[in-house]
């Protein structure tokens, strides 16, 4: 896979004894879309940093105005699968999903500032900790890899089978955005921050405790927008069938406008990878820790990432940028149950290594 620069991810000690450690991504051309070298890089100096009892706390934030991570690198990934069959893809998934545990796990504070875009990888990397995740009013959080011919991944799919009623699978199939109300509500995040109070609080963790900042500056959020829709989804998302959820979503399509917008998303994806996300996540409802939700997001993702669906995805939604995916099979009809049931079979499928 490529390298890196050293500017791709900064890394930065701030106030007294550099008691805060900063972890910048710093591909704002790239939405800080994160590379497999970022990932390793990020990865080792959170084992230093943890290890530094001069390190009190941390902060993650994203370089630019667009956002704190797009996600993964998707189309390095694509790159290496079609070079070398994705034995490099294979490497980049179980470093970055090693390090979103890690994320889960640190034994100090981390706030991370989900400010603008956080989708995919960016959502690995920043919303499996607790208490530091911040949202505001430009944030938009998402897990659309349904559209692109794979899965939600980094423990998303733990966290979107965790999610009240049938808002996890819309999220999950359709690629819907949250919202800073409707992150906090379903459980992507902890506090709001107005933007315009983000240098306050950079400023004052130099100095000052992580949760008597956030305790200051928090605001209310906003009202989440799909509480308002909870009637229809949860009604539309009941079951485990995706032919039957587009069903209900084209029953409910006159009388809620957003019932027709989620038909349309999800006709748009992936057929694979629809059956997939559904089953991924209803799976995850049992697993019984983060670390095992992404040992099966890892079994499917890397089957799917050698799929031609995915190729075919990431050049379609990036590359050409022609929005026109070709399928294969081409409709949710065509897809078979067994195809479904392979993707998750243990035996012979990847296995992540927690050494």
């Amino acid at each position: 896979m490529s390298g890196t620069t050293a500017a791709e991810v900064l890394f930065d000690r701030r106030g007294p004894g550099g008691r805060l450690g900063v972890i910048t991504l710093n591909r704002p051309r790239r939405l800080n879309a994160l590379s497999h070298a970022m990932v390793r890089e990020i990865a080792a100096r959170l084992e230093e940093w943890n290890a530094d009892d001069a390190i009190e706390q941390y902060l993650l934030l994203g370089a630019g105005e667009r956002g704190l991570c797009a996600g993964g690198d998707i189309t390095e990934i694509r790159d290496d699968v079609l070079a070398t069959g994705g034995a490099g893809a294979g490497r980049f998934f179980a470093d970055e999903y090693r390090l979103d545990a890690a994320t889960a796990e640190l034994p100090k504070p981390c706030v991370a500032l989900m400010d603008g875009v956080t989708f995919g990888g960016g959502v690995g990397l920043s919303a499996h900790g607790r208490g530091g995740r911040v949202v505001t009013e430009r944030s938009s959080i998402a897990m659309p890899e349904a559209a692109i011919g794979f899965v939600p991944d980094v423990g998303g799919a733990y966290l979107l089978s965790r999610m009240p009623g049938g808002l996890g699978l819309h999220a999950g199939l359709t690629g819907a955005r949250l919202g800073a109300g409707d992150a906090i509500a379903t459980g992507f995040a902890d506090v709001f921050v107005p933007a315009d109070a983000l240098p306050e609080l950079v400023r004052r963790l130099e100095a000052e405790a992580a949760d008597a900042v956030l305790d200051d500056l928090r605001r209310p959020a906003p009202e989440p927008a799909l509480a308002a829709e909870r009637t229809w989804i949860d009604e539309a998302y009941a079951g485990d069938d995706p032919l039957e959820i587009l069903e209900r979503l084209d029953a409910l399509a006159a009388a809620h406008p957003g019932a027709a917008t989620a038909a349309e998303a999800i006709r748009a994806a992936s057929p694979t990878s629809i059956f997939a996300t559904l089953e991924l996540l209803r799976r995850n409802r049992e697993a019984p820790t983060l670390r095992a939700a992404l040992e099966l997001e890892y079994r499917v993702g890397m089957r799917l990432a050698v799929a031609e669906d995915f190729a075919e995805g990431v050049r379609a939604m990036v590359v050409d940028k022609d929005r026109s995916p070709r399928w294969r099979p081409g409709s949710l009809e065509a897809v078979r149950r067994e195809d479904v049931e392979a993707l998750f079979d243990p035996r012979g499928g990847a296995t992540l290594d927690w050494g």
